[in-house]
């Protein structure tokens, strides 16, 4: 697996749009197919919210009554959650100098370990919350204080991907204890940390799968609003808005796929190609269905995660995205819960399962914006509590199952 970088900031994404948004998206002209423009609109708030990345206040406050009340399911997803190693207070940190992660983890020189310390940092700060007992802060603090001490890099192939990952969820941990919490001595260190080691790897996207890019995404804006920067908050939106309508296609976008500003994907037969050789769309296809459902859960996780944030950061990116995540959570629930699949569909077979996924874009769509969503709903309810899928994800039916806020 290798990734490149694409664009140089929001001028050249902006201009790259420009210069292919007139070219036909029909097989008919030469094969070739236009990318969905990404406009540069500034995106970031004048003031951010704290906490703000994934989860807010008041939606902390909403689960902390609900587990506090014994109502479920979110009683039942929190004590999933404290039961987990993660919640561990005997817990001790792993950190290296330099991450080493090649092609699906190998080598995994201290992949596994940075992944797993940072869902703990955000686990026991969803503890600390929930019970407002100091020593779940103390042990994040103490997590994050250890790789913010030593980290210097993240090298090999899956470098970028490990990075966005991990940096998925440092940031959820930090804003809940630099907020929440009264005594960080070194959060300074920490932003130091997630300015020079993390935000450049993932600031400036991927050309590979779209479950990368949409991952490093996720890490860079939860970066940026931690270290409330708005011109990389304004990129990585920009970003997003680039590569969400090249993930998921709808019958609207024509005979084709959108494709990424930067992408290089200008013909018919490279598009079929970098969809895993489908060459039948349908609304809520994924880039990587063909591919198996786990990689399509992380980018149709990442796309969630992404829009939530904005949505508590002031700018809801939800409205913009919601026919298209309606419509993949939809195709892919209605197979996972054993709809046979069609021949037109990956030949008829799909590999493995979409992990604890679909809680967050199930509520921002069916709950808050009141669109249907029957096997989505089905699947999400049937699955609860969702737990963690040890890379980036985790114990989304606490935080998120039907939470108003």
């Amino acid at each position: 697996m290798r990734t490149g970088t694409i664009g140089r900031g929001l001028g050249l994404a902006t201009a790259l749009a420009a210069l292919i948004t007139g070219l036909s998206m029909t097989p008919a002209s030469a094969g070739r197919a236009a990318p969905e423009p990404a406009p540069a609109v500034a995106a970031a708030p004048a003031a951010f919210t704290h906490p703000g990345v994934l989860v807010s206040r008041p939606q902390l406050d909403f689960v902390r009554a609900k587990v506090q009340a014994g109502a479920q399911p979110w009683k039942g997803a929190y004590d999933q959650m404290m039961a987990s190693k993660y919640a561990s207070l005997s817990r001790t940190a792993k950190p290296r100098a330099v991450v080493e992660c090649g092609s699906y983890s190998n080598p995994n020189y201290g992949c596994t370990d940075e992944r797993e310390d940072a869902i703990a940092a955000y686990t026991l700060s969803l503890a600390w919350y929930i019970t407002q007992d100091s020593r779940y802060a103390a042990k994040a603090v103490e997590l994050m204080d250890a790789w913010s001490a030593v980290i210097k890099d993240h090298t090999n192939s899956n470098a970028p991907l490990q990075t966005g990952w991990a940096g998925s969820s440092w940031p959820r941990a930090a804003e809940i204890i630099k907020y929440t919490y009264s005594s960080w001595p070194n959060a300074g260190r920490f932003a130091t940390m997630l300015r020079d080691v993390y935000l450049p790897k993932v600031i400036n996207g991927s050309n590979s799968n779209g479950n990368w890019e949409l991952s490093m995404t996720e890490a860079a804006i939860g970066i940026s609003v931690f270290l409330e920067d708005r011109t990389s908050y304004d990129k990585a939106v920009t970003k997003f808005r680039g590569r969400v309508p090249a993930y998921i296609y709808l019958t609207s976008d024509g005979a084709l796929p959108k494709t990424a500003p930067g992408s290089g994907l200008d013909t018919r037969d490279k598009i079929i190609n970098y969809w895993q050789g489908q060459s039948t769309f349908m609304d809520g296809l994924s880039q990587e269905t063909c591919r198996d459902l786990t990689h399509t859960g992380y980018g149709l996780s990442a796309v969630s995660h992404i829009a939530e944030t904005s949505r508590i950061q002031g700018q809801d990116l939800y409205p913009e995205i919601a026919d298209r995540l309606r419509h993949a959570l939809g195709l892919h629930a209605k197979y996972q819960l054993g709809e046979a699949v069609p021949s037109s569909l990956c030949g008829g077979s799909l590999k493995d399962n979409l992990g604890p996924v679909t809680e967050v874009g199930f509520n921002a769509l069916h709950n808050r914006m009141g669109i249907a969503m029957t096997n989505t709903q089905t699947l999400t309810e049937q699955r609860r509590p969702a737990g963690t899928d040890n890379l980036f994800v985790a114990w989304e039916t606490l935080t998120h199952a039907d939470n108003p806020s």
